[in-house]
């Protein structure tokens, strides 16, 4: 799967997400909403990971596969919400990356 089509599945995910937030709330969340949900599952990553490692119990580690991509889900949402290209912003810093340690 491409990071375009990750990118595309995302919105349309999103998009059904705000659907049911009308429903609930009256209203879709934030962008200041999303990078919060986006920050509790990169936080449930951090403790998923340690208990990954034998450092910290936990009896949901069969779900950090999912969250890990939950997450990349997340950042293309925020890329998305506030007009920023996804792709290119993955491609960017990789290629930074990769030239800052030629």
């Amino acid at each position: 799967m491409t990071l375009n089509e990750v990118n595309e599945q995302a919105k349309e995910i999103r998009s059904r997400y705000h659907e049911l937030e009308k429903e609930i709330h009256g209203s879709v969340w934030t962008v200041e909403e999303d990078a919060l949900a986006f920050l509790t599952d990169a936080s449930l990553i951090g403790r998923l990971t340690m208990d990954n490692q034998g450092r910290w119990p936990s009896d949901n580690r069969d779900i950090l596969p999912s969250k890990i991509g939950e997450c990349v889900w997340w950042l293309s949402v925020l890329a998305n919400r506030m007009n920023i290209n996804f792709e290119d912003c993955v491609k960017d810093f990789l290629e930074e990356r990769l030239n800052s340690l030629e």
